[in-house]
């Protein structure tokens, strides 16, 4: 009815569930923009704030949380750089923009320019004491490498934020006063992240497990180095509810690991990284720990195959393994997995230069439920091996294979006679892969979505002729099969719509018409890769672009026939390109004046 507000008669409850169930930040953002009062209640309806590096965080933080009184969430990482204010570094008819000069205005204005360079681009205890007192409704919180936050700060937000479940403190210097105001105050805690700080001992981490162990259920440590057997004795005494465990340390020995073991027979995930824990440790693990769904051993000198035994007789619901640079394990050890461990759906082997073809072959005929394979210079693993993950593991979705120089054609086709709902598959540097397996695969194994052949110098176009047969390809990777030229890469354009990721990097016979057959066929590509090919110019990439209208970066480096014509065409055809990588002397200044931000240079000056 004219002269009615159609728009403020929605009651406040109904906007407030809108606004919950809006997917993204930016329709979030654009819907609030319709009035004031739209304004205000999705201040309320936000839950969740990230922060990254920023001019004088602890200003940005004091505004956020009265503007956004009802957020549940905050992540703060201060690993991504931040460049200087405009005001700072512009010369002479140099613009200044809005964002920078908004950032100055947080500024203090007791602070010189020389303190704000030094001083206001990481969060403080000040910043921090602001998270707490104006999010007193925080259940997670991440502060990733906030180098300057201190005990103070984190005691602040235990005090103000007595609900806090989830805490993150990666590379956070925290000492063990804050850590014991943690396990004082915030007694509904059960994921905590304490990886890389240094500041830690023994005294904090026992103050935390008296307190928050009765709710403790995820626990990471990493290069603690004042964190001993003490503080794992502590966990295993009063952390009995300990889901998931997270070590990496020098300084932990068996003894810390069997209280562990024993103490929290829930244990449902264990990651482990400790040169000084011996078999003694996992045999406990493998007595006590039933529930086992994921173990990852990373590093061992010191195992053997008595572990993965005792891990295989007790750990009957063990679904994911990884064992990576474990040098004294044998096919026997992980024949005591595959038979012990019938449920598994994942292994990685990684560097475990003794565990050959026969223990795969068991993991093949006894583990049917394997549904992601990956090995990863394995040179012992041959075709036999992979030819009964074949024959036995119909489920299998996903393989890795990187420098396994002892499989070829064989072992890929019987997975791709097997494994027929195969979605996934990555080959690095396996010189004796070629068309017959490819073609296989291509034949037989419909459902792809994701190959990466990089580095198989025998693959060439009739094996991707044949790829072009999986219609739901979305991601290819072919960087370095010099075999493989305009043929096999019209025939994927063709046959593959749905392709959105495309590196066809140091092909030398890759030429313009494949690259306009890739325009015609694949108008959803995102990402492209093209450098090192030689024979692609200026006239190939127009048709690659004109109807690839979603392309969000380009990388076209030593490409002799691109020239700054081309470059500008991509910019100038593509409204949605975020990244180009391509040499500094292509960008003409008319280019980069238009799109200075998203050109990234691999040299500085050729």
């Amino acid at each position: 009815m004219k002269g009615q507000d159609r728009i403020n008669c929605i009651p406040d409850e109904l906007i407030l569930e809108i606004f919950r169930n809006l997917d993204t930040k930016p329709s979030r953002d654009s819907a609030s923009l319709v009035c004031k009062r739209w304004l205000g209640l999705e201040r309320l309806s936000r839950d969740t704030i990230r922060i990254g590096a920023s001019s004088s965080p602890d200003t940005l933080v004091k505004l956020l949380s009265q503007r956004f009184v009802n957020v549940q969430n905050v992540y703060i990482d201060e690993r991504l750089s931040v460049s200087l204010p405009i005001q700072f570094r512009r010369g002479r008819g140099e613009r200044q923009s809005p964002v920078s000069s908004l950032r100055l205005r947080l500024v203090s204005d007791k602070m010189g320019k020389e303190e704000v360079e030094a001083e206001s681009y990481f969060l403080s205890d000040i910043g921090l004491a602001s998270v707490g007192e104006g999010f007193t409704k925080l259940e997670r919180l991440s502060l990733i490498w906030c180098s300057s936050v201190t005990s103070a700060g984190l005691r602040s937000v235990a005090k103000n934020c007595r609900g806090l479940k989830a805490l993150d403190l990666q590379g956070c210097y925290v000492g063990d006063q804050g850590l014991a105001a943690v396990g004082e105050c915030c007694k509904q805690l059960e994921d905590l992240n304490l990886r890389f700080c240094e500041g830690l001992t023994d005294t904090g981490m026992v103050e935390l497990a008296l307190g928050c162990g009765k709710t403790l259920k995820s626990l990471g440590v990493a290069a603690c180095a004042k964190v001993t057997d003490v503080s794992l004795e502590a966990v295993g005494s009063h952390c009995q509810s300990l889901e998931t465990l997270s070590l990496d340390s020098e300084f932990i020995h068996n003894k810390g690991v069997l209280a562990v073991a024993k103490g929290c027979q829930l244990l449902k995930v264990l990651k482990l990284q400790c040169i000084s824990v011996t078999d003694e440790a996992l045999e406990a693990v493998g007595v006590f720990c039933r529930s086992l769904e994921l173990l990852a051993l990373y590093s061992f000198q010191r195992f053997t195959d008595r572990s993965l035994s005792a891990i295989g007789k007790g750990c009957k619901r063990l679904k994911n393994l990884t064992l990576s640079d474990c040098y004294f394990l044998t096919d026997k050890g992980l024949e005591a997995v595959a038979v012990g461990c019938s449920e598994l759906t994942h292994l990685e082997v990684n560097g475990c230069h003794n565990i050959g073809t026969s223990g795969l072959e068991s993991i093949g005929r006894s583990c049917v439920r394997l549904s992601e394979l990956a090995l990863l210079y394995c040179q012992k693993i041959g075709n036999i091996a992979l030819s009964e993950i074949g024959r036995g593991c119909k489920f299998l979705q996903a393989l890795h294979l990187v420098d396994c120089s002892s499989i070829g054609d064989d072992a890929i086709c019987c997975i791709a006679r097997g494994c027929k709902n195969l979605k996934k598959l990555h080959i690095r540097r396996c010189y004796e892969v070629g068309n017959k397996g490819i073609v296989a695969l291509g034949e037989n194994c419909k459902y792809l979505t994701d190959l990466s052949l990089r580095f198989c110098d025998k693959i060439g176009d009739e094996g991707l002729i044949a790829i072009g047969q999986c219609h739901s390809l979305c991601y290819l990777n072919i960087s370095g099969c010099h075999q493989v030229g305009d043929a096999g890469i019209i025939a994927v354009a063709r046959g593959c719509p749905q392709l959105s990721y495309l590196d066809v990097s140091v092909l030398q016979n890759l030429g313009d018409m494949a690259m306009a057959e890739l325009g015609e066929g694949c108008p959803l590509l995102k990402d492209v890769v093209i450098s090192h090919c030689r024979q692609v110019t200026d006239v190939g990439l127009s048709y690659l672009v004109k109807n690839c209208t979603f392309l969000e970066t380009c990388h076209m480096v030593y490409c002799p026939g691109i020239t700054a014509a081309g470059v500008a065409t991509v910019i100038a055809s593509c409204t949605n390109i975020k990244k180009v990588l391509v040499e500094k002397w292509k960008v003409s200044q008319r280019t980069r004046r238009r799109a200075g931000s998203i050109i990234s240079f691999l040299c500085i000056d050729l």
